[in-house]
């Protein structure tokens, strides 16, 4: 298997995109991404040899599917392998995975990997519905349940186990909003304060307005290539490349119901697990950290799953100062969902380029302090899919 490195990384602001097609925020992104390599080709085959498109709603938000032909057309890559990958909030990390996939089997040497994704332009119970189909429709969605009101079963049961409180998730929220604020892509960056986070209005008892991230529009890319393939390569790259040191998915049932611990993300701790072994590290050497917290119980849970906290205990790293930039594991470094935006599948993609920014030392007021390993998270709906992907800095 062939290491794999980053050289190009492009994004959107995050937000309402109501003027900006689909397929217009994707090449917004690609370019940004193919402008920040600066590469050009010298040896067989185009850059990129093939796209990889992380999408979860646009056939039922967008009413369009065939999103690989069609940003590929629309892109100038007319030609080239594409496809859609779909795997709920995941669906990013997991288009990632596939380019990574490609990458190192040696079948190609360069890929792009895009998510994009459009939510705003569709309100109320349209957009609730649509979400649904990530959860278990015959069991779940059938009887009415959002993903939102799962994650309120969660954190009441969490709640009751561990003896924490409301409150006590506030800081989650709080250093979200803190970071966000000198990120000029996020959707939301406005000062947070625990006080105002306790006292906001109910979504689904026990999650309140500032507990759940906001559904978003955006699109990121990333350009992979092989590292025996850099010498055809023209390269004029101001910073060193990223190499991907593991990448895993895994999954677990899709209904809650089903799980033998509720409070246990089995495919978020099997995917971290797997890339750790890849990366050949453990958590305590991972500098920087995004992870999936499109609810703040989602970003305790995610903490004790791949290895920072105790069971039970996550939560507490958000009252101890212990998820900041000089924190001991940064998360959220640019606002995470919580307030850069939550823009479904592609949240992933989004997560890569804020970690690959951290390693190259370009994340400016964002920037944690000298990272060497960072570590990438996205689940798709309450867990079951979950992409794991860690990232070293190439010295």
């Amino acid at each position: 298997m062939r290491d794999v490195y980053l050289l190009g990384l492009g994004q959107t602001e995050v937000g309402e995109h109501w003027e900006v097609s689909l397929r217009q925020l994707a090449l917004t992104a690609i370019d940004s991404a193919l402008k920040d390599a600066s590469i050009e080709m010298t040896g067989r085959g185009p850059v990129p040899e093939a796209l990889f498109v992380g999408n979860m709603l646009a056939p039922q938000l967008s009413r369009q599917a065939h999103l690989g032909a069609l940003i590929a057309d629309f892109s100038g890559l007319r030609g080239i392998e594409a496809a859609t990958v779909e795997a709920s909030g995941a669906s990013g990390g997991a288009a990632f995975r596939q380019a990574c996939l490609a990458i190192a089997s040696g079948y190609i040497d360069s890929a792009l990997a895009v998510g994009v994704e459009k939510l705003t332009d569709t309100v109320g119970p349209g957009v609730s519905g649509a979400a649904s189909t990530s959860t278990d429709t015959d069991w779940e969605g059938a009887q009415g349940a959002t993903p939102t009101a799962i994650a309120a079963l969660i954190m009441r049961r969490y709640l009751h186990e561990t003896g924490a409180a409301l409150p006590d998730f506030a800081g989650f929220s709080v250093n979200a909003h803190a970071n966000a604020k000198t990120n000029p892509n996020a959707m939301f960056r406005n000062s947070l304060t625990a006080e105002v986070f306790a006292k906001a209005s109910m979504v689904a008892d026990p999650v309140n307005m500032f507990d759940t991230a906001p559904d978003a529009d955006g699109a990121a890319a990333v350009l992979l290539v092989a590292a025996d393939s850099l010498g055809k390569l023209e390269l004029k790259l101001s910073h060193a490349p990223v190499r991907v040191a593991g990448a895993a998915i895994a999954t677990d049932t899709v209904a809650l119901h089903d799980r033998p611990d509720p409070l246990f993300f089995r495919a978020a701790n099997l995917s971290a697990g797997r890339a750790y072994e890849q990366a050949g590290i453990g958590p305590n050497e991972v500098n920087v950290f995004e992870l999936h917290d499109a609810f703040t119980v989602f970003a305790a849970l995610s903490l004790e799953a791949c290895g920072f906290a105790a069971r039970g205990e996550g939560w507490q790293l958000a009252t101890q100062g212990g998820i900041g930039l000089k924190g001991r594991i940064p998360i959220s470094t640019f606002g995470g969902l919580k307030a850069r935006g939550n823009p479904g599948g592609a949240t992933g993609i989004y997560q890569i380029v804020e970690v690959a920014r951290q390693l190259r030392g370009d994340a400016g007021a964002n920037q944690a302090p000298n990272p060497h390993w960072g570590m990438a998270q996205c689940l798709g709906s309450s867990g079951g899919t979950a992409a794991t992907h860690i990232l070293e800095r190439v010295s």
